[in-house]
């Protein structure tokens, strides 16, 4: 059952990384760098602030411990799984279509980029949905994309990217739910 589910993730991998051109090289490969997000990310703490003054401070601390969590959690799941990421797998590596022929860590399961990306996603809606029309859809759709940039710049398998989403997602759910508890035990006002 687990070597069917390898095949059929591998076949699923070199059917996707196999859609490329220069122009979705380029976007994929900037789609997947976090530091184009910078802007983005300070765009979302501007408007958290500017919503929720003071209490902006425990919202903050509350991301960043998602995030740490988060992509510790599947830097862990990485070492201890030790599957090769498509481009070190020495029966695909050759098929694989890398840009800038860039492969990343030895070891890909599960994608640290969707599980953090999933967690944002989840955990941010429940503070901005409300000033943002459609931030939820945009969010997911966002986590998405930047997920599915993986498997184009052939660093993950698809089952990679699930399994980072899926985390990453409990992740955002959890501490959406850890923050709730936390405001209503010490905060006088109504989360």
């Amino acid at each position: 059952m687990i070597s069917e589910l390898k095949n059929i993730d591998t076949e699923v991998f070199l059917f996707l990384n196999g859609f490329h051109n220069s122009f979705w090289d380029f976007v994929m490969y900037w789609m997947s760098n976090k530091l184009i997000w910078v802007p983005l990310y300070a765009l979302l703490i501007y408007l958290i602030i500017r919503k929720y003054k003071q209490k902006s401070i425990w919202i903050l601390l509350f991301v960043a411990l998602l995030i740490a969590a988060s992509d510790q959690f599947s830097v862990f799941i990485k070492n201890w799984v030790e599957r090769p990421r498509p481009c070190h797998d020495e029966n695909i590596g050759q098929l694989v279509h890398l840009v800038k022929n860039h492969c990343g860590g030895s070891f890909g399961f599960f994608s640290s980029h969707a599980s953090n990306s999933f967690a944002l996603a989840v955990f941010l809606p429940a503070f901005l949905r409300n000033k943002i029309r459609y931030f939820t859809t945009i969010a997911l759709l966002w986590a998405t994309l930047v997920s599915y940039s993986r498997i184009y710049l052939g660093v993950h398998y698809p089952g990679d990217v699930l399994a980072g989403a899926i985390f990453g997602a409990g992740f955002g759910y959890l501490f959406a739910f850890l923050y709730r508890l936390f405001i209503n035990k010490f905060s006088p006002e109504k989360p």
